[in-house]
C-alpha cells in the first residue's frame, strides 16, 4: 500500500511551511476590534496628523491603527495574515462622535464622594434652605439622629447667593431643634472656608488671637461667630474619615466620573493617608480609572521625602505620584485670594497670603531639586505674581519640559505676568466653570480694570509657550461633567445662556474655541501629567481611551452641547461605562 500523499495534501503542506518562512508563527491569541463611525469623519483624534478619521482599531490595550475601514481592515490582514478571524467591526450611530479619554486636571476624589454621601449644600440660595437640608439628611440617618456625639458633614454653601450676602454663624443651627447641640462642620463652596455649630467650637475650647495665613472670623465683641477661613480651619477637630469611609467615596466618584466620561482625574492635594490608600488599592487591583496625584501636607517644613514617588504604579499601571500641590493663597468667593491692591467691595483687605514666600520659595526650590514637579495654588494677582517670581528663579537654568510646574486656578493676574506666564513655560491649570460661577460677583471684588486680567483663558493660550492650557473643573466645588467645563469654556455663559454682559458671553473675547476646549481636557491634561505619550489622543501606539457621545460636540449649536450624553467610556480598550 503507498504511503504518498494525496497532492493537493502536499500543496496544503507545502503553503503552510512557507507561511512560516515568510510570515513567522500564528501570533499570540490577541483582543481586537475596531469602531467606526458610519459617516467616515466622526472620530476626533486630537491628533494634528489626522484631525478626524472613521476608524480606531484597537488591540489589546492600545490603539493599533486609525484611518478609513477599508485600509484599517486591509493593514490588519496584512499583520495578522490569513489564518486570523474576520475583524470584529462596530459602527457608532450617524449622529454620534467618539473622542479621545476626557482628563479632570483639578479635581478632589474623596471629597467629591464625601459631599456626596453626606450633605451636598450645593445651589442653597439661602441659609433656610442649608438648614433644612440639614434636618432631612439627619431624619434620614438614624444612626446620627440617635447620636448627638458623631459629626454631621457637608460642602456647598454660598453666602454670595444669599439674599443677605453675610457669613452665616454658629448659632444659626440652634433654629433647628433638631441640630441644637450637634457637631456640625460644613465646607463653604470653594473648600476654603468652614461654618461650624456652637458645639464644635465648645469642643475647640479657647482659640489663638491670629492664625498665620489664616482668619477666625469674629463679631464686633471679639466673640468667634463660628467661620474659619483657610489655614485657620486647620483648628477645627473634624475626624478624618476611615478606609472604610475612603472606599466608599472612592467608589462614588468613580461611578459618577466614568458615567459623565472621565477616564483620568488628577488629585489636586492628596494628603499621607489618601495615598497609602490609593496605592493599597492599586497593589491589590486594577484602579478603576486613571489617578495623577498631587501629594500635599500641611507643613511648611519639607515634606517630599514622606511621599512615595509612584510613576505607573500598581496593576494596570494607572497610579502616578510625581508631583506636590502647594497653597499661595485663598479663594475669590471667600475672599481670601491675595490681591496686590484691597478687595474693591472690602478696602479693608487685601486677601490672605498662606504661606510666606521665603518660605515658600525655598519649598519650590527643595521639591524642584528632588526632581519633583511643582504645583501652586494661585488665585489672586499677588499670589500669582509671587510664586511667578519665585519660578523665575528657581527654575531659571531648568528644561521646562522636564519640569513642567503648574499655578493651580491662575485666576487673576496683571497683563504682565499673563505673559510672563506665557514666556516661562509655566503651565496655567483652569477651571472654566469659575468663570461661569464667579462672572455675577468678580466685578464687583476686582473693578473694572483688575477683572481684565482675570479668567483670561484664550490670552494665556495666545502668549502660552506651547498653546497647552490643561482644564479642569476642581469638583466638588464645580460640578464633575467635563462637558459643563466644555460648555463654559467655549460660550463664558451659565447653563441657562445669561452672562453679566449678554447672550455672547461674559468677556467674549476669552471665548475658546472648540478645539481649544476639547485639546484642554485631553492632549493638554494629558501633558501636564507626563502622560502625553501613551493618553490625550487617539494615536497609533497610545492607551484606547475614549469616549463615545451621542452627539457632535464639535458642530451642534452651543445651547445643544449640554444636552449631550455619554453612550460609552471605554479605558485600555474595555469599555467600563454604557456600550456601543
Amino acid at each position: 500500500m503507498s504511503t504518498d500523499l494525496p497532492k493537493s495534501w502536499m500543496a496544503l503542506a507545502v503553503a503552510f511551511v512557507l507561511g512560516a518562512v515568510f510570515y513567522g508563527p500564528p501570533l499570540p491569541a490577541s483582543q481586537q476590534y475596531a469602531v467606526c463611525s458610519p459617516t467616515g469623519e466622526g472620530i476626533y483624534t486630537v491628533d494634528s496628523a489626522y484631525p478626524t478619521v472613521q476608524c480606531i482599531l484597537v488591540r489589546d490595550n492600545h490603539i493599533a491603527d486609525v484611518g478609513s475601514l477599508v485600509d484599517v481592515k486591509a493593514r490588519s490582514r496584512r499583520l495578522l495574515g490569513f489564518w486570523r478571524p474576520a475583524l470584529n467591526v462596530s459602527f457608532i450611530d450617524s449622529t454620534s462622535i467618539i473622542v479621545p479619554g476626557l482628563a479632570d486636571a483639578h479635581a478632589h476624589i474623596l471629597s467629591y464622594g464625601s459631599v456626596k454621601l453626606n450633605v451636598d449644600l450645593a445651589g442653597c440660595t439661602s441659609k433656610q434652605e442649608v438648614l433644612e437640608r440639614l434636618v432631612d439628611f439627619v431624619k434620614a440617618r438614624p444612626d446620627i439622629l440617635n447620636d448627638p456625639s458623631k459629626w454631621i458633614q457637608g460642602m456647598g454653601w454660598d453666602h454670595n447667593i444669599w439674599a443677605v450676602p453675610e457669613y452665616p454663624r454658629a448659632d444659626d443651627f440652634d433654629a433647628e431643634s433638631l441640630l441644637r447641640g450637634r457637631r456640625i462642620y460644613l465646607d463653604r463652596v470653594d473648600g476654603h472656608a468652614a461654618w461650624v455649630s456652637r458645639r464644635v467650637l465648645q469642643l475647640m475650647g479657647e482659640l489663638p488671637k491670629t492664625v498665620a495665613g489664616g482668619d477666625i472670623i469674629r463679631d464686633g465683641s471679639a466673640n468667634p461667630i463660628g467661620i474659619f477661613v483657610d489655614n485657620a480651619m486647620s483648628l477645627i477637630p473634624v475626624p478624618p474619615p476611615s478606609k472604610a469611609d475612603m472606599l466608599r467615596y472612592f467608589d462614588r466618584t468613580v461611578k459618577d466620573a466614568l458615567a459623565v466620561g472621565l477616564t483620568s482625574i488628577h488629585d489636586a492635594a492628596t494628603e499621607p493617608d489618601a495615598v497609602a490608600f490609593y496605592r493599597q488599592y492599586a497593589e491589590s487591583k486594577k484602579l478603576p480609572l486613571r489617578l495623577y496625584l498631587m501629594g500635599h501636607l500641611d507643613s511648611v517644613e519639607y515634606w517630599g521625602d514622606k511621599l512615595p514617588r509612584l510613576v505607573d504604579y500598581g496593576v494596570g499601571e494607572r497610579l502616578n505620584l510625581r508631583s506636590v500641590k502647594l497653597f499661595a493663597d485663598g479663594a475669590l468667593g471667600s475672599s481670601g485670594a491675595a490681591l496686590l491692591e484691597p478687595y474693591s467691595d472690602n478696602p479693608s483687605t487685601s486677601g490672605i497670603m498662606r504661606i510666606q514666600e521665603d518660605v515658600l520659595s525655598d519649598l519650590v526650590k527643595r521639591f524642584h531639586s528632588d526632581g519633583w514637579q511643582v504645583n501652586v495654588h494661585c488665585i489672586g494677582d499677588r499670589a500669582n505674581r509671587a510664586v511667578l517670581d519665585i519660578f523665575e528663579n528657581v527654575f531659571a537654568s531648568a528644561n521646562m519640559s522636564e519640569a513642567r510646574p503648574r499655578i493651580e486656578h491662575a485666576q487673576i493676574l496683571t497683563p504682565e505676568d499673563i505673559e510672563r506666564m506665557g514666556r516661562l513655560g509655566v503651565i496655567p491649570s483652569v477651571q472654566p466653570t469659575h468663570a461661569t460661577s464667579d462672572m455675577w460677583y468678580a466685578e464687583q471684588r476686582l473693578g473694572p480694570e483688575r477683572i481684565r486680567g482675570a479668567y483670561a483663558y484664550r490670552t494665556m493660550i495666545q502668549t502660552s509657550r506651547n498653546q497647552v492650557l490643561p482644564l479642569g473643573s476642581d469638583f466638588p466645588v464645580e460640578s464633575i461633567n467635563p462637558l459643563l467645563g466644555f460648555f463654559a469654556a467655549v460660550t463664558r455663559l451659565s447653563v441657562s445662556g445669561q452672562s453679566p454682559h449678554g447672550s455672547q458671553g461674559w468677556f467674549p473675547e476669552q471665548r475658546l474655541t472648540r478645539f481649544q476646549a476639547l485639546k484642554g481636557m485631553t492632549l493638554d491634561a494629558a501633558y501636564a501629567s507626563f502622560s502625553e505619550s501613551n493618553t490625550g489622543s487617539l494615536t497609533v501606539g497610545k492607551k484606547a481611551d475614549f469616549v463615545v457621545l451621542d452627539q457632535d460636540i464639535m458642530t451642534v449649536s452651543a445651547s445643544e452641547i449640554l444636552g449631550t450624553k455619554v453612550l460609552a467610556t471605554v479605558i485600555d480598550g474595555e469599555v467600563v461605562y454604557g456600550g456601543f
